[in-house]
């Protein structure tokens, strides 16, 4: 028994440091782009506030002659950048899974709940709200910010009827605590 707490705590802290690398992989300090909302110059990130555990991903696209394409490039990086952030996340979440799996019963996680987790996954990202742009007055550059609250990853997990059940309920027990360890990672 000891053996498999020394596997789940050795898991564990590697998960720490995926999300601490995952979570240091924002922009480094301010960007200096004097003008620019607070939100571009942090770039993505997690944020834990009294609105809840948040993803904040960053895009920019250059001047272009087409302000649609421009905005819409802008919002696909954006998305993307929550998109990242999120796989990270969910990679996370399931590799202390199947840690915390590893003996007994549940030792075999077959490939069918990989495949539940990505589909989850790409319907959370269906739900990535764009908050606002801010276009750059110097370079003609389009700056987007995207949101995705977990607590819609969290309600899509608890109400996937074909999800493994063991992960779902490791999930709904673990993801707030795990979000929180990735928040605090962030420089």
């Amino acid at each position: 028994m000891k053996s498999v707490r020394y596997v789940v705590s050795f898991g564990l802290a590697l998960s720490m440091l995926a999300l601490t690398a995952c979570a240091s992989h924002q922009l480094d300090g301010d960007l200096g782009i004097k003008g620019a909302p607070d939100w571009v110059n942090k770039g993505t990130q997690v944020v834990d506030d009294k609105s809840g555990h948040l993803i904040h991903g960053v895009g920019m696209a250059p001047a272009m002659p087409d302000l649609s394409l421009q905005t819409s490039t802008a919002d696909d990086r954006a998305r993307a950048e929550v998109a990242r952030v999120l796989n990270s996340f969910m990679h996370v979440v399931s590799q202390n899974y199947s840690a915390a799996a590893g003996s007994g019963p549940n030792q075999q996680i077959d490939q069918s709940t990989s495949r539940q987790i990505q589909s989850l996954t790409d319907q959370n990202l269906s739900g990535v709200r764009i908050l606002t742009h801010w276009p750059n007055p110097k370079d003609g550059s389009l700056w987007a910010i995207a949101q995705l609250d977990i607590d819609q990853v969290k309600a899509s997990v608890a109400n996937a009827k074909d999800m493994n059940a063991g992960f779902r309920d490791y999930f709904s027990a673990n993801a707030d605590n795990i979000f929180e360890s990735m928040n605090k990672g962030a420089p």
